[in-house]
């Protein structure tokens, strides 16, 4: 007996001792983040006016267009507004809800692109563009969405409406939940085609939010939007999108125009690694569309950069862990953090901070920091810091000794 106390307090004199020569240690070792960091694409915040430039770059040029957005991809930055948050008709850009909604159902498995649907009296009689699919033939899903997107087919698009849901009435409900879904607060949709109704109506902001949807969850259909020309039924068209033809960089998304509507372009321009969203709504013209959207995209690439701040698993911080089987810990992000700035800016900087006094057992989503991207003392963009790899609760005689020692920490 006399033994075992002796060898306890022992023990707890050598812990006490461990703990004093411990503490004058640092406790974690922060790793200098490159400014190379945010996760999917966040969104764009509305505009009434044009969105003010950043120091030293020239304002957003003047277009035709009675409301527009340009936002970054990635970022989901605004750096051109006018009007964002006005009520707009969207006329076939109505078409990008329909199909984000139909390639969910692709996702699931739901729906498969040679599944063939019968088109239905009510889709074969509708009004506007045509993809001239015939009543109660069979056609593919893929045929029925080429003449969606290529060729703008309202026939087509309220075929694939009815083969989701039903009808159209029940789609639209559809398109009107996914819509709060993505936060596209200023719209409300009465049917899968874009035809003029009283209460069917969209913003700049909210169609720029659903392009940065579209590519971001449904990258292997978004291939789609770049088909130049499509034939059905021995009628070949042409994408209404011109800028496909003129900019190498342009891959999408959607046009649209009605006489109330005006002309509509939804456009998405990848260059050197920075991807920009271009929505002009009610524009003269299909030339003035066109030219709107070359502008302001060009404005955007010119004066703007999309940078890396700090990679997803990359160890920005390694950190004592308390009660754990292996002491210390790298720490990092789990999603690629980006940020856009003025191009040549310069003086950003990180800073990581780790909460103190981590205990074992730690999860991969275990909040156990910050990580902070800074100009001078403006705080630009943060993200969470986590374990890298699980932390493991170390064996009884590690929790015993930390335990002691977090006494005099």
């Amino acid at each position: 007996m006399h033994y075992m106390l002796r060898f306890f307090l022992a023990s707890l004199s050598l812990a006490v001792c461990a703990t004093t020569c411990w503490a004058a240690k640092p406790h974690a070792k922060h790793a200098a983040a490159a400014p190379t960091a945010q996760t999917a694409p966040a969104a764009p915040a509305a505009s009434a006016a044009s969105a003010p430039a950043m120091a030293g770059i020239p304002g957003p040029p003047q277009v035709d267009a009675r409301s527009y957005i340009l936002v970054d991809y990635r970022t989901g930055k605004v750096l051109a507004a006018s009007n964002a948050a006005a009520r707009m008709e969207p006329a076939s850009l109505t078409k990008l809800m329909t199909a984000y909604i139909v390639f969910h159902e692709l996702k699931l498995g739901k729906l498969k692109l040679q599944d063939m649907v019968t088109v239905s009296e009510h889709a074969w009689r509708s009004e506007g563009s045509r993809t001239f699919i015939e009543l109660g033939k069979p056609v593919s899903v893929n045929d029925l969405i080429l003449g969606m997107i290529v060729q703008s087919g309202n026939d087509a698009t309220i075929a694939l409406a009815e083969r989701v849901a039903g009808t159209e009435d029940t789609f639209a409900q559809l398109m009107n939940s996914t819509a709060k879904t993505l936060d596209m607060v200023g719209s409300h949709f009465e049917n899968s085609s874009g035809l003029p109704a009283p209460q069917h109506y969209t913003t700049a902001r909210d169609m720029s939010l659903l392009a940065i949807a579209m590519i971001r969850d449904y990258p292997q259909y978004y291939k789609y939007y770049s088909i130049r020309e499509f034939e059905h039924n021995g009628i070949k068209q042409q994408n209404r999108n011109g800028l496909l033809e003129k900019d190498p960089s342009v891959d999408g998304l959607k046009t649209g125009h009605t006489d109330s509507a005006g002309f509509c372009l939804v456009t998405s321009a990848h260059r050197e690694g920075m991807r920009l969203i271009s929505v002009v709504l009610g524009s003269t013209s299909m030339k003035a569309r066109e030219n709107a959207s070359a502008a302001l995209l060009t404005y955007g690439f010119t004066f703007y950069d999309t940078q890396l701040i700090a990679k997803a698993g990359a160890a920005l911080a390694t950190t004592h862990i308390w009660k754990a089987a292996q002491p210390t810990a790298e720490l990092g992000i789990k999603d690629d953090l980006y940020l856009t700035l003025a191009r040549g800016e310069a003086g950003v900087k990180t800073a990581v901070e780790v909460h103190p006094k981590l205990i074992a057992p730690l999860g991969l989503d275990a909040n156990v920091g910050t990580l902070r991207v800074l100009s001078g003392s403006q705080v630009l963009a943060s993200a969470a810091l986590h374990p890298l790899k699980p932390v493991a609760a170390g064996g009884w005689w590690r929790r015993l000794l930390d335990t002691i020692r977090l006494w005099f920490a």
